[in-house]
């Protein structure tokens, strides 16, 4: 498996293929900041030249820095493949080499394949009441780098 870095046309595929991967998501959640400001971090995989999953994360400026793994996405077909957790190991990877101690992740609470994946992967969970705000909890995923 390789990581590759995302161009303009990777991006759009992103883009193109969110709201029927997600089962749920808008593809309002990639946001072109994530192509144009915060890329550099971003990877997919594909397969045959096809987009089969994707990483959008960035380094937050903390002090000390903390990776962010914003939005993830693997196609349905290719589930339960390892892909999922080969992005975030590179992820992990070069969060480390970017000085960072730990990692982080969101998600509403119910969404139980995240939850399961996280943890599978080694990140810690805690629901956090108001995270996104007033009656707005998360489930806020962690790990130590």
């Amino acid at each position: 498996m390789d990581a590759k870095s995302l161009t303009k046309e990777r991006w759009n595929q992103i883009v193109r293929v969110m709201d029927s991967w997600s089962g749920g998501l808008s593809r309002s959640l990639a946001h072109p900041i994530f192509f144009y400001e915060l890329g550099e971090m971003a990877r997919v995989v594909e397969e045959e030249e096809k987009l089969i999953g994707f990483l959008l994360g960035f380094i937050s400026p903390q002090s000390p820095p903390v990776g962010y793994v914003h939005l993830v996405g693997v196609h349905p077909d290719h589930r339960r493949r390892g892909i999922g957790r080969f992005l975030y190991s590179g992820f992990e990877a070069e969060c480390r080499v970017r000085g960072c101690k730990a990692a982080k992740a969101i998600t509403t609470l119910g969404n139980e394949g995240s939850l399961r994946f996280h943890r599978a992967i080694g990140w810690d969970a805690h629901e956090v009441a108001d995270y996104a705000g007033p009656g707005m909890p998360r489930i806020v995923f962690s790990k130590e780098l």
